[in-house]
């Protein structure tokens, strides 16, 4: 596990611009930290990395916002599903792992038991001075 410290929403982006550079198409970004510990900030800087210029905001109220680019990113926000059945119901699996594409889930937690490959686990939580303390992982998928 990496971690890192960021003192700047622009840091923040900047951090995830990096990572979002060494992605392959098909990866997963599982987002998890408290409400504005900067999930959606590190969602922005993926899609910059990523190439997509247009505006990146949380899909909380649509669950699911595609973003076109060079590489697609899946924005998916779970906060408001209430988990298990919600998460059958809608199809996210059908966005996950897709190969023309970067699938970020914010609340990502939610769906972790169910992810089939691996994928990056960002955990975001405040740090001291108003900045944030970003924990870095490659996992697999429970029970493999």
């Amino acid at each position: 596990m990496k971690t890192y410290y960021t003192s700047s929403p622009d840091e923040t982006r900047e951090l995830a611009g990096n990572i979002a550079r060494t992605l392959n198409p098909g990866a997963v970004v599982i987002l998890t930290g408290e409400l504005g510990a900067g999930k959606t900030t590190f969602v922005k800087g993926l899609a910059e990395g990523l190439g997509i210029t247009g505006l990146v905001k949380s899909p909380t109220f649509t669950v699911l916002t595609i973003h076109r680019g060079p590489l697609t990113l899946y924005h998916i926000d779970l906060y408001r599903l209430e988990g298990g059945g919600d998460i059958d119901d809608i199809g996210i699996d059908s966005y996950l792992y897709c190969r023309d594409g970067i699938s970020a889930v914010e609340w990502g937690e939610k769906i972790e038991g169910v992810l089939t490959g691996r994928y990056l686990s960002v955990t975001l939580s405040h740090a001291e001075d108003e900045g944030r303390r970003i924990e870095v992982e490659w996992r697999e998928p429970q029970g493999s």
